[in-house]
């Protein structure tokens, strides 16, 4: 990808013409990072399909990259990193930008020769690039971290692209500390995007690897600030009126692809509890899209990639439960209940939060995790959802998305007020399948809200049923706190008991506040008027 102008074909059907164009002095990398276990790199690079594809038995270099940035860390709150790399006695600088949930692969970076291991930033396009750039002088810019590792990379030529691997095994330093390096990049040189993921596979099937979802720079951030990764929300989907359903399903399923890497090492950090729960709504809403379209476009592979989701979600449901039970619901008693002491209800919770951690991760270090996440970005880049489906699915899904949201927004409303029919009456289980259904109607209005322009009729609805949809979570959440502090309340100690009690009375007032609430909200919600179909 190297030269004055190179175009890269990426992310599009195979008959369309859709290339991205990449300017004079920019390049786009295309790369699946995969983390090794130290000391297994060596019996990877002789795999038959290293060997039977490689050109050459490649080249081993000695890369030492220091890493720079402003006291302030202006670029890397940019979502930017800059580098300069010795390579033997040629030192390379080079500026990444972070990819975007619609290309989660990409990144956009500039790269030239510079004549030491100082960066100079006269070299960069400051005017393509834009801030922090503009305003940032070279001497404002201090070492932060260096990468020291040795490569031996090999140029793969696959039936359907060309791929350079890399093996990289050393150290990232910054002071003191230290941190190993060892995993395997995958840079896609031409061809298909999707045999990335062919190839990731076969190196699984030989070795527990995963699917790195931080860049060297980000792992060095992180060693030398001690910053903890932070949990993201789903993107609003970038998806219009006029794109094909084919396409939609390719952008919308792409964003949970993008939403769950991005939280996957929160949940390994174990810091933050909204990863967890970031993660779980990532896979909950992937499973609604499988849902979605299965009926009309009645693919296997949407059942496949639904029940793998479905398995992952069940992997870290008791640490969403547990941390809801910590972090929500204890904290505020003690401040509402200042004279009930919570210390041996906290620490009993505390420690069934902590083993569940442990088991998810052991769920997340499973190589079935990483090949269910190999398998989401290869079902992505390869659409194969048009696998197995007649000629009248497949002329569907080459149709506007518009009229199939009109059709699955209309099904599903009509479903949620049939479940909710004589809403006073509803017994717990009936409320829970009515919870199930309007999370899925508020899944497919978010997604496929921006077709129709956001209008003040499709907020209101998107409004009122979240509204609802909400209060019927907070009534299922009870519920289940009520079986969490059942597996405590046999350890016996009085304190104890006597916390639990509080709980358990606060929570039934709740219950009461949160039926009136929902009979009001549910009148809202039914008088609200459809935005779709007009």
């Amino acid at each position: 990808m190297n030269g004055d102008h190179v175009t890269f074909r990426q992310s599009v059907p195979d008959d369309s013409d859709a290339t991205l164009a990449v300017r004079p002095g920019e390049q786009t990398e295309i790369e699946l990072k995969l983390l090794a276990p130290q000391g297994i790199l060596d019996k990877l690079r002789d795999l038959p399909v290293v060997t039977q594809h490689a050109r050459n038995r490649g080249a081993f270099r000695r890369l030492e990259s220091v890493y720079y940035d402003t006291p302030e860390r202006v670029l890397f709150q940019h979502g930017m990193s800059l580098r300069v790399r010795r390579n033997g006695k040629h030192f390379i600088q080079t500026l990444k930008l972070m990819p975007d949930a619609r290309q989660p692969l990409a990144r956009r970076q500039w790269e030239m020769p510079v004549g030491g291991l100082t960066p100079d930033l006269a070299r960069l396009p400051i005017g393509e690039i834009g801030d922090p750039m503009t305003t940032l002088a070279s001497s404002a810019l201090v070492p932060v971290f260096t990468t020291k590792f040795r490569r031996h990379a090999r140029q793969l030529d696959l039936p359907e692209a060309s791929i350079e691997i890399a093996f990289d095994e050393g150290t990232i330093e910054a002071g003191s500390r230290q941190e190993a390096l060892s995993e395997i990049e995958l840079e896609l040189k031409s061809g298909n995007a999707g045999a990335l993921f062919d190839l990731g596979t076969q190196l699984l099937d030989a070795a527990p690897l995963q699917v790195a979802t931080q860049s060297k720079a980000e792992r060095g951030y992180a060693l030398a600030f001690d910053t903890t990764p932070a949990s993201a929300k789903a993107e609003s989907p970038d998806i219009a009126a006029n794109q094909t359903v084919d396409d939609v399903i390719a952008l919308l399923v792409g964003g949970c692809w993008h939403h769950i890497l991005k939280n996957r090492k929160v949940v390994e950090d174990g810091k933050d509890p909204e990863g967890v729960h970031q993660m779980r709504v990532a896979l909950r809403r992937l499973r609604t899209l499988c849902t979605l379209f299965r009926r009309d476009i009645p693919s296997p592979s949407f059942q496949t990639i639904n029940s793998e989701a479905r398995w992952l979600m069940q992997q870290l449901g008791p640490a969403r439960e547990w941390d809801v039970l910590a972090t929500t619901t204890l904290r505020r008693l003690a401040t509402e209940l200042p004279e009930i002491d919570f210390g041996e209800l906290r620490e009993a919770v505390d420690r069934q939060r902590t083993s569940s951690y442990g088991e998810l991760h052991g769920a997340l270090a499973d190589p079935r995790c990483s090949r269910f996440l190999l398998t989401l970005g290869h079902w992505i880049e390869r659409r194969g959802w048009r696998n197995d489906i007649d000629s009248h699915a497949l002329a569907l899904l080459s149709q506007p998305m518009i009229t199939l949201a009109d059709r699955i927004l209309g099904r599903l409303h009509r479903k949620a007020l049939k479940r909710g029919a004589h809403f006073r009456r509803l017994d717990i289980e009936a409320q829970h399948d009515l919870r199930i259904d309007l999370k899925k109607l508020r899944y497919a209005t978010d997604f496929f809200l921006p077709l129709y322009a956001a209008s003040a009729t499709a907020r209101r609805y998107a409004e009122r049923l979240a509204q609802l949809q909400g209060n019927l979570g907070r009534a299922h959440d009870i519920g289940g706190t009520r079986i969490l502090l059942d597996t405590i309340r046999q350890e016996g100690r009085p304190t104890l008991h006597l916390a639990i009690g509080a709980v358990a009375g606060w929570q039934a007032r709740d219950q009461i506040a949160i039926a009136k609430t929902l009979r009001k909200r549910w009148r809202r919600f039914k008088a609200t008027p459809a935005f779709w179909g007009r």
